[in-house]
């Protein structure tokens, strides 16, 4: 099966969800600069998502060039991934436009989580997809940012209920983590690492 109309499919949904957020940013009905106080926290919280979702479109669109072929089980993972990420509009909005509290925090933990997790199925199906030997297994062998990143994500959200502000900083935290370039896989691809 040709893997091109998986990545195609992928980055509409990912531009959907994107554009969903953004228009979720309400326009102050004041021309005045103090309206835009009232909008901090639900800015905040878009800039956070965002960058999550960019993070999951670049590590994706990584982990796609990486494959040769795509069966049954590789689309039913992308799409369990597609499933949580199309969540973040609704519980980024829930969070913000609630200034934090502890219930949309909470919630808010569990996508980022779950997200986590389908990702980590989908390249465990990849990886089965590829063999053991292929370039992605060597290049993703040992995953510790994504297991550190699903326990984090289990902190945070059990240190909401003693404050929410703690868990945003544990989501910063991560995102921060991924922001650093993983080129693990971009030196397989080019050729820098003999399998």
């Amino acid at each position: 099966m040709n893997k091109g109309r998986l990545e195609a499919f992928s980055d509409g949904v990912i531009a959907i969800i994107i554009t969903i957020m953004v228009l979720e940013l309400k326009v102050p009905h004041s021309p005045d600069l103090s309206a835009l106080s009232e909008l901090i926290p639900v800015f905040i919280s878009y800039i956070l998502s965002f960058i999550y979702v960019g993070i999951y479109w670049n590590n994706h669109h990584h982990l796609m060039h990486s494959i040769h072929k795509v069966n049954g089980g590789i689309l039913w993972a992308n799409l369990h991934l597609l499933f949580w990420l199309s969540l973040v509009p609704f519980t980024t909005s829930w969070m913000g436009e609630n200034h934090f509290p502890t219930v949309p925090v909470v919630i808010y933990g569990v996508n980022l989580m779950m997200c986590g997790i389908a990702y980590t199925i989908l390249t465990y199906v990849l990886l089965r997809s590829e063999g053991a030997d292929s370039n992605l297994a060597q290049a993703v062998k040992c995953d510790y940012k994504g297991k550190i990143s699903v326990v984090a994500y289990a902190i945070a959200i059990a240190a909401a209920f003693y404050h929410s502000w703690i868990s945003y900083a544990v989501y910063i935290s991560v995102a921060a983590m991924w922001l650093v370039p993983d080129r693990r896989i971009e030196k397989i691809l080019l050729g820098e690492h003999k399998v």
